[in-house]
């Protein structure tokens, strides 16, 4: 596909910001190479996250289908940034992330500095910075392991902002996946890697005073973890409700931390859901998003957090916007969890 632009002119309605984009750029790629910060998570068209109006101009989706978008959003004339291509100048209806656009993004070493089994198929990851170099991040954020042939791995951050010196991730076997692979055959400690990052719009709101509804699946806990501790250091008050989908009840790896944040936090809730429960759990079972469901039947008046595989997004998000949450107090980061792919084009 060639736009009929060499590098057509993308304006945002909504603030009156301009900027161009190169051939074969995406609009989501072309902006945050400006400083302009749109809601993201998985950038292959899957989670939604980058859905935006189209109100003037031609687009088309050269990399990726908008898999994300139902015939109810084509006929609004929605789009996601993150695959559509300008076939001439656009004028889209999109909100613009502030709090992270003066965090640099940033290419550095790291060098793992322990790797420990958390169950037999997830692993922790403490990644050690070089002295010299920090990585300022937002609680929720991940980053990207760059590897041969151009490929990269996205990992969300699971240690807090206030972690100087390490980076923790929490990495599930996948079958398929050639870097999760290497970690779990071979990865020593010592090993280098190349990381790049912070990535993601993914984080606690600050400004707001609303109880928070926080739900994981699997190693989604992990960015989740981050913004609790985040919520503890600074003092945080906001009622806090956690939710974790694992299968078993032996895939609920954190249950000796989650009972730490209960002392320390005045008014938090964990809820664990096992889709494959032992027949004597007391617990929920099912799906977390309908647990969830289970217990706010109206979302409204709260912030919700969710991180997990991309399924379990697209139907909370759905059944969520139903329950009554705003959809801009509606936060996501959707877990892909496909073999290692190249990175988009820049």
């Amino acid at each position: 596909m060639t736009s009929t632009q060499s590098n057509p002119t993308i304006r945002i309605a909504t603030s009156g910001r301009e900027f161009t984009t190169r051939p074969e750029e995406t609009v989501l790629t072309a902006a945050l190479r400006q400083g302009i910060v749109l809601p993201y998570s998985c950038k292959n068209g899957t989670c939604a996250s980058c859905k935006c109006r189209l109100v003037e101009g031609r687009i088309d989706y050269p990399f990726n289908p908008p898999s994300a978008l139902n015939e109810s959003d084509l006929a609004a004339g929605n789009m996601l940034a993150c695959q559509a291509v300008a076939d001439d100048d656009l004028v889209i209806e999109a909100r613009e992330i502030t709090q992270v656009a003066e965090i640099p993004v940033r290419l550095l070493p790291a060098r793992v500095e322990s790797l420990d089994s958390f169950t037999d198929d997830i692993k922790r990851i403490r990644l050690k910075l070089p002295s010299a170099a920090r990585l300022q991040f937002l609680a929720g954020q991940y980053i990207d392991i760059l590897l041969p042939g151009g490929k990269r791995r996205a990992f969300s951050i699971a240690s807090a902002p206030s972690e100087a010196e390490f980076i923790e991730l929490h990495v599930k076997r996948v079958d398929g996946g050639g870097f999760t692979g290497h970690v779990f055959s071979d990865m020593q400690e010592k090993e280098i890697l190349r990381i790049e990052g912070p990535l993601g719009t993914f984080f606690i709101r600050r400004k707001s005073n609303r109880p928070i509804v926080m739900m994981g699946g699997g190693t989604g806990f992990a960015p989740l973890k981050s913004m609790i501790e985040e919520l503890i250091e600074n003092g945080d008050a906001r009622p806090v409700q956690l939710f974790w989908g694992v299968a078993r009840e032996s895939d609920l790896y954190a249950r000796e931390l989650i009972d730490e944040w209960a002392r320390q936090l005045d008014d938090f809730d964990f809820v664990p859901v096992l889709a494959e429960p032992d027949p004597d759990w007391p617990g929920e079972r099912g799906y977390v998003h309908d647990a969830v469901l289970r217990a706010h039947s109206d979302l409204s008046s709260f912030d919700v957090y969710m991180s997990g595989p991309p399924a379990m997004i697209h139907n909370a998000r759905k059944a969520f916007l139903q329950a009554g949450v705003i959809e801009d107090r509606l936060f996501y980061d959707s877990f892909d969890f496909a073999p290692d792919v190249p990175p988009a084009v820049e």
